[in-house]
């Protein structure tokens, strides 16, 4: 154990986290404009949509609730933002943009929400929380991009919900490793359980 990992122990960070059905799953902003190195992409993301294509299916086999989002601004901008003024090309990512539609693979299916959103939670100014509680969601696997923004966005809201994620670490990616990994390592001490998609689906099933 690393001495880091020793502090947060000691502190009483990193306990366990009971996984209760039911579950649900959420793909965090896997679009064209994310699987492109030359516009948001890059790093391990690549990997992280090609195992989401392996959890999406097992989420459909298994009927649970899925849910996608995509960062979507509107054409002229009116709705730009503080998030914009850090990165003023997310104002690139309108409804039709061809950036901002979800990858052909993660196409959803008829039944599945896709969450629109002008920041980086996807719990942000939504419905999406309302959503997974109309549904029974209790435990929420976390798929998506990019794992130091938006999904960790996502992740600190969705546990404020009430919600148990559960963030399944060959699923999510970003455009560098030092983000991606900093981030897992925050997230599994504080705010979700981290897990491979093989040891999330022995554990859950």
């Amino acid at each position: 154990m690393s001495n880091k990992e020793q502090t947060y122990q000691r502190q009483g960070f990193g306990e366990q986290l009971e996984l209760v059905a039911p579950f649900g799953l959420l793909i965090i902003d896997l679009v064209e404009g994310f699987a492109d190195p030359e516009i948001f992409g890059g790093g391990n993301i690549p990997n992280a949509i090609e195992h989401t294509e392996k959890l999406l299916a097992h989420a459909r086999n298994q009927g649970w609730p899925v849910a996608h989002s995509r960062i979507v601004f509107a054409d002229d901008g009116a709705d730009g933002n503080v998030f914009t003024l850090k990165v003023p090309s997310m104002l690139t990512l309108t409804e039709n943009a061809h950036r901002s539609a979800i990858v052909h693979s993660l196409t959803p299916n008829k039944g599945e929400l896709v969450v629109r959103k002008t920041l980086p939670s996807a719990f942000f100014g939504t419905d999406l929380a309302a959503w997974l509680t109309f549904k029974g969601v209790k435990t929420l696997l976390v798929a998506g991009a990019v794992t130091s923004g938006c999904v960790r966005a996502s992740v600190v809201d969705a546990m404020c919900y009430g919600f148990r994620p559960l963030v399944v670490s060959d699923c999510v990616g970003d455009r560098a490793i030092e983000p991606h990994d900093a981030s897992l390592f925050d997230m599994q001490q504080k705010y979700a359980a981290v897990m491979t998609l093989e040891e999330a689906l022995v554990k859950i099933g």
